[in-house]
């Protein structure tokens, strides 16, 4: 300044370090005079700092929100320098979680779901039937207009369907009943024998048979439905020789008309039964197999009133305490003996009917290669409100929500969503079940998550079946979605308990709409549902109705499914777009603990009893269940410690991650033969259920079978130590202490 004063600069500098700062610079005057500094200008040099220090600091605190509400529709890519010549670098657009969710939650409404429930209403649409056809027409219309890039897969399968005359007999003593409900898949013949009561027809149902010195061979097993399913009953009958299975309604678990007839199937298994393991494509040479699950005695279901037609007429001896706890009127439970019999004619028709399943995406931005699939069945015995109308409704809803949420906000998924509408779901999910079988290759390389929609609301409990590695994906989503009753608390407050667990989940049963694609493809899976106490009656009757299941559900339906679709879409949606999916492999450790602890404490039992011989060693499978705790530990510190800019970092880790649930299919076992390999939910002797059984007869008074055990040991041995080596990573990094 002209008086000697020191000059103040306020220099804003937007290229240094890449940062709005600050820099102030005191300029000395040419002369040799000290400087002096008057009042007023101190006080304005510190009130300036101060200012552009709050300023700058309210800027930065707007447009960075904390790390944990934020979410990145992409990996970031690594900083570039300013002299790189890569090419724009592409940059993150942050959304709030909790801004992302409300969204979610806003656009699914209730009028909505009202709008598509009386879209996808029918009264008839069976598989493969023209109403079939016209709803999955709507779906694909629906698809076509979100532009989900839609196609569908046609598949030809064979399905039995009722008697020429329209109905299947049975007759005891002189009386003769024409039943109108029937079982797919039963065995046709004629079968006369003495009629045996054997309650739910469950394997504990037969022990107690058993110990009453009753022999079943040969008798005409008379049971309730529930419980289990009817595929369960006709073979746990089967596996005691008796000649044929009737399977009725009990008036104190079914409250409707005792004239109403039942439908269902009784394959025990999943897809076409008769070309097990191959696609059922036109173009497919069919093996010359049929499912080992198909039963091989015949099986119908017959009404309420003539099993109290039946009843009342039978003799014998009282059954077991529970047993004759029923409903039916003017009945006396009794067992029944020799003088009671009967006979039954199934005269099913198997016929070929072409089925569509319907098929939409929504593409991801980074891997969009990998993908959730999210699926309902289409298809009923009747109206089928419950268990294909509403879940199907659901699906195209959260397709239109995710369309939106994509099309209107700046989220963009890392990975893809299909939307998947099966048919022949009825049948023992069958459309679902030929897709896996087609594609099987590619699917269990790329699918990583399955969400089923069927029978989703029935009632006000919230209930799950799902693969452990997606047990926390559950627990976090309970705990953001409302309560549908009280909307200040989360479903998971209301569930919970003091173990959520076992307040919420249930096995993973073959005839979950799920069980394919766990059990035979490898992919994690939950299905979930809103049920009650007693269950849903009117599954597979004609009275699956939208009234009886307003009724089932207090009248709050519209609610139930919007919050069955929140559930859906935010399980769906964190598994989209986070960096690394949202499943935890240590979640198996402690599954595959306690089946070894189970199985380790039978041997020492059964060896200090002298049943086994000393020289059946469990140090190798105790071995390999340690090698997976560890790899999976580690996998999940490399999670921890992971650098979420590193594109192929998080793609390769994501791979170790999806490879856990493919890994624990079986490779030592047959297809064919053994469909479900999985060694924890499938079915077999390959299992370790199968290998806790077999110790349990051998307790029970059986023989040992010395080499049986010793192969399902190895088999079992061999099947975890190589899912702990896939999961360590590369080759180098496994664990080959075993």
């Amino acid at each position: 300044m002209e008086d000697n004063s020191s000059q103040v600069e306020l220099v804003l500098s937007g290229d240094m370090n890449q940062e709005d700062e600050v820099t102030h610079h005191f300029h000395q005057s040419h002369t040799s005079k000290p400087s002096q500094r008057s009042p007023r200008n101190i006080c304005f040099m510190v009130t300036a700092a101060l200012f552009i220090f709050a300023f700058g600091f309210l800027i930065g605190y707007l447009a960075h929100p904390k790390t944990e509400d934020r979410i990145s529709p992409v990996c970031r890519q690594s900083e570039s320098s300013e002299d790189e010549d890569d090419g724009p670098v592409q940059t993150d657009v942050f959304l709030d979680w909790s801004n992302l969710t409300a969204f979610l939650k806003t656009t699914l409404t209730t009028s909505s779901i009202e709008n598509s429930l009386s879209l996808f209403s029918s009264d008839s649409h069976e598989a493969g039937s023209l109403g079939d056809e016209e709803l999955g027409e709507k779906v694909l219309k629906i698809f076509r207009d979100y532009d989900m890039k839609p196609w569908t897969d046609e598949h030809f399968v064979n399905v039995q369907e009722r008697p020429t005359r329209g109905t299947n007999r049975v007759t005891f003593r002189d009386a003769t009943f024409e039943e109108s409900g029937y079982l797919a898949y039963s065995a046709n013949g004629l079968v006369k024998g003495a009629v045996l009561y054997a309650y739910y027809g469950q394997v504990g149902d037969f022990k107690k048979l058993q110990d009453l010195n009753i022999n079943p061979s040969g008798r005409i097993i008379l049971v309730r439905a529930g419980n289990i399913s009817f595929a369960e009953k006709v073979a746990n009958a089967a596996s005691v020789n008796a000649s044929a299975v009737l399977i009725y309604p009990d008036s104190a678990n079914y409250t409707f008309d005792e004239g109403m007839a039942l439908f269902g199937h009784v394959h025990l298994g999943c897809g076409d039964p008769y070309t097990p393991g191959f696609p059922s494509f036109n173009h497919t040479q069919y093996p010359p197999v049929k499912s080992s699950g198909l039963p091989a005695i015949p099986a119908q279901t017959i009404t309420a009133s003539t099993a109290a037609a039946i009843m009342r007429k039978m003799e014998g001896p009282n059954p077991p305490p529970g047993w004759g706890d029923g409903g039916l009127p003017d009945v006396s439970y009794k067992l029944g003996n020799d003088s009671d019999t009967a006979s039954v004619e199934v005269s099913n028709v198997l016929v070929g009917k072409k089925i569509l399943n319907v098929f939409g995406v929504i593409k991801g931005f980074q891997d969009p290669d990998r993908y959730v699939v999210i699926g309902a069945q289409r298809d009923a015995w009747g109206p089928g409100y419950a268990r294909s109308t509403v879940g199907t409704s659901l699906l195209v809803e959260l397709a239109r929500t995710f369309s939106e949420i994509v099309a209107k906000t700046e989220f963009k998924p890392r990975r893809s969503i299909v939307f998947a509408s099966w048919s022949a779901g009825e049948y023992g999910a069958v459309g679902a079940t030929e897709w896996l079988e087609g594609y099987l290759s590619s699917l269990n390389m790329k699918a990583f998550s399955y969400i089923s929609l069927d029978a989703v609301v029935t009632g006000p409990f919230f209930k799950a079946s799902a693969s452990p590695l997606m047990y926390d994906l559950i627990q976090s989503t309970l705990k953001e979605v409302s309560s549908p009753t009280n909307g200040s608390r989360s479903l998971y407050s209301e569930v919970a308990g003091s173990n959520w667990e076992a307040a919420v989940l249930e096995p993973m049963r073959m005839s979950d709409p799920a069980y394919p694609f766990q059990a035979f493809s490898g992919i994690p899976s939950v299905s979930f549902r809103f049920t009650s106490d007693k269950g849903y009656p009117f599954f597979g009757t004609m009275l699956d109705t939208k009234e009886n299941l307003y009724n089932a559900t207090s009248m709050n339906l519209l609610v139930l499914t919007k919050t069955a679709g929140e559930i859906a879409g935010q399980m769906a949606l964190r598994l989209v777009h986070d960096h690394l999916l949202r499943l935890n492999v240590e979640a198996y450790s402690s599954t595959i603990r306690a089946n070894v602890a189970q199985i380790n404490k039978e041997v020492i039992l059964l060896q200090s009893s002298g049943r086994l011989p000393k020289k059946l060693k469990l140090q190798w499978l105790l071995s390999a269940m340690g090698s997976y705790s560890r790899a999976a530990s580690k996998l999940t510190f490399s999670i921890e410690n992971s650098n979420l800019k590193d594109t192929e970092q998080c793609r390769i880790i994501n791979d170790r991650i999806m490879a856990v649930e493919r890994d624990l299919l079986s490779p030592y076992v047959c297809p064919l033969e053994s469909p479900f390999r999985h060694i924890l939910l499938g079915s077999g002797s390959h299992t370790l259920g199968a290998l806790r059984a077999h110790l349990a007869a051998i307790k029970d008074g059986s023989s040992a079978d010395t080499d049986l055990l010793r192969n399902q040991f190895a088999l079992a041995t061999w099947n975890i130590q190589s899912c702990a080596d896939a999961l360590a990573g590369s080759v180098w990094d496994t664990d080959n202490e075993i």
